[in-house]
């Protein structure tokens, strides 16, 4: 397949749909890496995943969910003793407040129970649109938006669907093409993706199943 130089959005969304069939059949059961065992887990979970990788994460949470397992105890945790237990996932004063802002949010205005609609999750402290994305889709099998990590920026960018930086105009930009039904399951497919084929440093562009489809593969190629 030959890829344009300057595709129209009708192109654009033809090619991302051949992609998705070809990424569907090679990841047919996507889902988050993240371990919980209950909504709260995951909330919690994906808020300390923000620039930081979920096997990091998943090393952290065991230890801290014997010590904290319910908004209840997060709300009254010791900020100093959170801190020190989600310490190596990174930015942890501002992680630390978020969560314990959040459990306490849980607590005041939804009887300790994890929302189910955007709107309310978006209102926690510490949850933007990508944690949002990820509970509603994991969870509550609700489909509002496209989950956006760095895995599906950067290849969103090398596949050509975007040009942007910024989450949620990435988001916004492949929401446009296409259909709201593939929109969560795309988002982890393109993470594991990213994770196995379409790394940051090094691309394994001549393995890839959608290289064919891909304007940078084809670019390397040239060079």
């Amino acid at each position: 397949m030959k890829i344009k130089i300057s595709e129209t959005e009708t192109e654009r969304r033809e090619r991302l749909s051949t992609i998705t069939k070809v990424l569907f059949k090679e990841y047919p059961k996507p889902q988050t890496a993240l371990q919980y065992t209950d909504p709260f887990q995951l909330l919690v979970a994906v808020i300390l995943s923000a620039q930081c990788t979920d096997a990091r994460v998943n090393m952290v949470t065991p230890q801290l969910f014997r010590h904290f397992s319910s908004p209840k105890d997060f709300a009254s945790a010791n900020r100093k003793e959170l801190e020190t237990l989600i310490h190596s996932t990174g930015f942890y004063h501002n992680k630390a407040k978020n969560i314990i802002g959040c459990a306490q949010a849980l607590l005041d205005n939804h009887n300790g129970i994890v929302p189910d609609s955007m709107e309310e999750l978006f209102q926690l402290p510490g949850v933007g649109r990508k944690t949002a994305n990820v509970v509603l889709g994991e969870v509550f099998g609700k489909t509002e938006g496209v989950v956006v990590d760095t895995h599906v920026a950067r290849l969103s960018n090398r596949l050509g669907f975007t040009v942007e930086a910024d989450a949620v105009k990435i988001e916004y930009d492949l929401m446009k093409l296409m259909p709201k039904k593939h929109w969560y399951r795309f988002s982890h497919t393109l993470i594991l993706h990213g994770r196995k084929i379409c790394s940051a440093r090094k691309p394994l562009c001549a393995i890839c199943s959608i290289k064919n489809h891909c304007p940078s593969s084809l670019e390397e190629g040239t060079r």
